[in-house]
């Protein structure tokens, strides 16, 4: 079995960023770009926001809000790895924003 980290070539918004991820994740790393894409696209065709970092926080505030709604329909609390995986990926989605 490959452990090794494998770098995702995902496109936001018509960039292309290159985001290392753990193997075995690469399928959940181009789902959730594409979700984000695809409200970020949403929110910038709507004309209601503008510019790409305005876009970004809140298509993230959207997410979180999402999140937060899910954690408390639940009964059951989010288990900790699933945590982990959210925060490593809102990391890497603002690493990958700073660079621009």
């Amino acid at each position: 079995m490959n452990n090794k980290p494998q770098t995702v070539s995902v496109t936001i918004m018509g960039k292309e960023y290159k985001i290392v991820c753990e193997s075995g994740e690469q399928d959940n790393l181009i789902k959730s770009a594409s979700d984000l894409d695809t409200q970020m696209c949403k929110m910038r065709d709507s004309g209601k926001v503008s510019g790409p970092e305005r876009i970004a926080v809140m298509a993230a505030l959207n997410l979180s809000h999402e999140l937060q709604t899910l954690k408390k329909q639940s009964p059951i609390a989010l288990n900790q790895s699933w945590k982990d995986c959210f925060t490593s990926m809102m990391i890497k989605i603002e690493n990958a924003l700073e660079k621009d």
